[in-house]
């Protein structure tokens, strides 16, 4: 847990501070180059060409990782481990950094700007859209491929489970992977059960670190344990709908008007910024809990 909280810091930090320095080193076209090479191997009708293909592309490279990581974990006391685990948590969190992203949308000086800057918060090949719900989706999708997918499985399985999680966004993105029909397919529906256990727990750590009255809505609404993917969106708008509101309330009580409290008061993009806001504080709840457990082992 140690290594994790300090992998975190590292890689916040860096992403921040450096932005290209690190997108420098998160380059992953490799991976979009194995899976062309695998597209050229398998004929119609192998096991690559169907829904369970995805495993055969995330074996060889994740054995690789498990080797290392098993080899590395004595060597100096667990110090070599320790550097790997930093360096495979770099590598695989982000690529981009998302407050940085998000600040530059906020920032910018006229709508075209605008909307180039939102770009990067959607996949390639899909258009931003600058409505509110669509800007808070786009922010905790974002936060969860980004952060918290990684962060997770980096906590269950150390560098093995952050390379798994990467490797299979990847798999999933129009600009690395050209992937046949069931191959695509499969490799949605295995991202999707990667997925679930963290909007699970982003969604908790939502309710208590935003509105738990409309997060808990919003779980009633979608239901808990669905595969859908709905659940942390809805909790996420209904959340920022409601920090919005009783920061609108706090303005007119003092007699400022609800349109100028929205216009002069919290700029354009509301959604945008309060949803970022959530974002920070839901990683700050992960990271601080992370923190416990580093402290309770130390105790013991």
């Amino acid at each position: 847990m140690a290594a994790t909280l300090l992998a975190v810091i590292v890689a916040l930090a860096i992403g921040h501070l450096a932005p290209d320095a690190a997108s420098g080193v998160r380059q992953y076209g490799w991976f979009g180059g194995w899976l062309r090479w695998l597209n050229a191997q398998f004929p119609e009708g192998s096991i690559w060409r169907g829904a369970y293909g995805i495993a055969l592309a995330l074996v060889v490279p994740l054995l690789v990782v498990g080797l290392f990581q098993l080899a590395l974990d004595q060597p100096l006391w667990g110090f070599v481990g320790l550097l790997f685990d930093i360096a495979v948590l770099f590598y695989c969190w982000g690529p981009r950094d998302l407050d940085l992203d998000v600040a530059a949308v906020l920032d910018a000086p006229d709508a075209a700007s605008r909307r180039s800057a939102a770009e990067r918060l959607w996949p390639e090949g899909e258009p931003a859209k600058l409505d509110g719900a669509s800007l808070v989706e786009a922010v905790f999708r974002n936060a969860l491929r980004r952060w918290f997918g990684v962060l997770f499985w980096f906590c269950l399985l150390g560098p093995f489970g952050a390379v798994l999680y990467r490797l299979s966004v990847l798999a999933v993105e129009r600009e690395h992977a050209q992937l046949a029909h069931e191959t695509a397919s499969g490799a949605k529906t295995w991202l999707a059960i990667l997925e679930w256990p963290v909007a699970q727990l982003m969604t908790l750590a939502l309710a208590l670190v935003g509105n738990f009255d409309s997060v808990m809505a919003a779980w009633r609404e979608e239901g808990a344990f669905g595969l859908h993917g709905n659940l942390l969106n809805t909790a996420a708008r209904a959340s920022v709908r409601s920090e919005i509101a009783e920061e609108v309330a706090d303005y007119t009580e003092s007699g400022v008007s609800a349109s100028t409290a929205l216009a002069e008061v919290f700029g354009e993009l509301p959604e945008l910024r309060d949803a970022m806001s959530l974002a920070w504080r839901i990683l700050v709840l992960w990271l601080a809990v992370i923190a416990l457990f580093v402290i309770a082992g130390w105790i013991s």
